[in-house]
C-alpha cells in the first residue's frame, strides 16, 4: 500500500477518526460516517485501511541491533494487575549506571511502534520500560483494534497503578542511576502528567505527547521538570491546555511546551498518515536531550 499522509484526507475525517480512535463513537458509526468522504473511486474498507496503522513504516532500530540488550521483564504491581510485564531496553555494554526512562504506550496496549520507541531509547543510552496494561488480559493481541476493546477492559485507577509501579522498578533497578523519566503517547501523555502529580519523588523528568491534563488543584504536586508536546489540530487535547499552563506558572513548575502548527494528535507514531516527520522528529530530538539534561 502506498503510503498516504494527513494532506491526502479531509481533516473533518482526520478528527472522525481520531473520536473513533479514542472511542468516542463505535466502529459501526465511524464506517457509516466515513462513506461520505470515500469518493474518487475510493471505498470505505479502502479508506479505513489507508487511515489504519501500517507497522511495516515503524522499525526504526531493530529488535536485534547488536548496539542494544532486549528482554521481557516481568513484575509486582500489588495496587494494580499483581503481576505485570514489559519490554526492557538498554544499552548492550553500558559503561555505568544508566539514566531511566518509562514509556507509556497509547490505548491499544505495547504495540510495535511503542517497542520501537523503547529500543530508540535503549539505543540512545538509556535504561528504557515499556509495560504493556494488556498483559493481565493476554498481552497486546496483535492489532491496534482489538488492543482498544481490551484497554477498555481495564479498570483505569489500576492500569495507572500499573505504571507507577513499573517507575519505582526503575527508580532502584541495579542498572539505573535513580533518576526517571517518562514519555507517553495519548493515553501515556495523560499517564505522564498523572505520574508527576502521583509520585513527584520518583518522576524527575515528564514529555507527554498530546496528553490529557491534570486537574489544576494537583499541579502543586509537581516536582519534575516537564516537556509538553501538542498538535495544532488536536482541538480536544489542546481546550485543556491554557488551564494547565496557567497553574504550572502559579506554582512555579519549570516547564516547555512546544505546539506544533499544522499537524494532528499521533503525529510522533510513524505507522499511520497523521504522522508528520518534520514535527516528529524535531520533537524527538527535543525529548531525548531533554531527558539526558535532566536525568544525568
Amino acid at each position: 500500500m502506498d503510503r498516504k499522509k494527513a494532506q491526502d484526507f479531509d481533516q473533518k475525517f482526520l478528527d472522525l477518526y481520531d473520536d473513533y480512535a479514542h472511542g468516542r463513537i463505535a466502529r459501526r458509526d465511524f464506517v457509516r460516517a466515513a462513506g461520505a468522504f470515500a469518493v474518487g473511486g475510493m471505498t470505505v474498507e479502502g479508506l479505513i485501511n489507508a487511515i489504519s496503522p501500517n507497522y511495516a513504516w515503524a522499525e526504526q532500530v531493530k529488535p536485534d541491533d547488536p548496539a542494544i540488550h532486549t528482554e521481557t521483564l516481568k513484575y509486582k504491581s500489588p495496587e494494580g494487575a499483581g503481576e505485570m510485564a514489559g519490554y526492557l531496553v538498554r544499552p548492550a555494554k553500558p559503561s555505568g549506571k544508566l539514566p531511566a526512562v518509562l514509556v507509556v504506550h497509547e490505548n491499544r496496549g505495547l504495540n510495535p511502534y511503542i517497542k520501537d520507541v523503547v529500543r530508540r531509547l535503549g539505543k540512545a543510552g538509556f535504561l528504557a520500560f515499556g509495560p504493556d496494561a494488556l498483559y493481565p488480559l493476554g498481552g497486546y493481541p496483535g492489532n491496534d483494534d482489538e488492543g482498544r476493546t481490551m484497554q477498555r477492559k481495564r479498570d483505569s485507577e489500576e492500569m495507572l497503578q500499573d505504571f507507577i509501579a513499573a517507575a519505582k522498578l526503575l527508580d532502584t533497578h541495579e542498572l539505573s542511576n535513580g533518576k526517571v523519566g517518562v514519555v507517553g503517547f495519548c493515553y501515556g501523555g495523560g499517564v505522564c502528567n498523572a505520574l508527576a502529580v502521583r509520585i513527584p519523588d520518583v518522576i524527575d523528568a515528564a514529555a507527554p505527547y498530546y496528553g490529557s491534563q491534570p486537574d489544576s488543584s494537583d499541579v502543586s504536586k509537581i516536582k519534575a521538570d516537564l516537556l509538553l508536546h501538542y498538535a495544532s489540530l488536536d482541538s480536544r487535547i489542546n481546550e485543556g491546555w491554557p488551564a494547565y499552563e496557567k497553574a504550572l506558572k502559579e506554582n512555579n513548575v519549570d516547564y516547555q511546551a512546544f505546539v506544533y502548527e499544522g499537524v494532528n494528535h499521533g503525529f510522533h507514531n510513524d505507522t499511520t498518515p497523521r504522522y508528520d516527520e518534520d514535527a516528529a522528529e524535531l520533537s524527538w530530538k527535543r525529548t531525548v536531550e531533554f531527558f539526558k539534561k535532566n536525568l544525568a
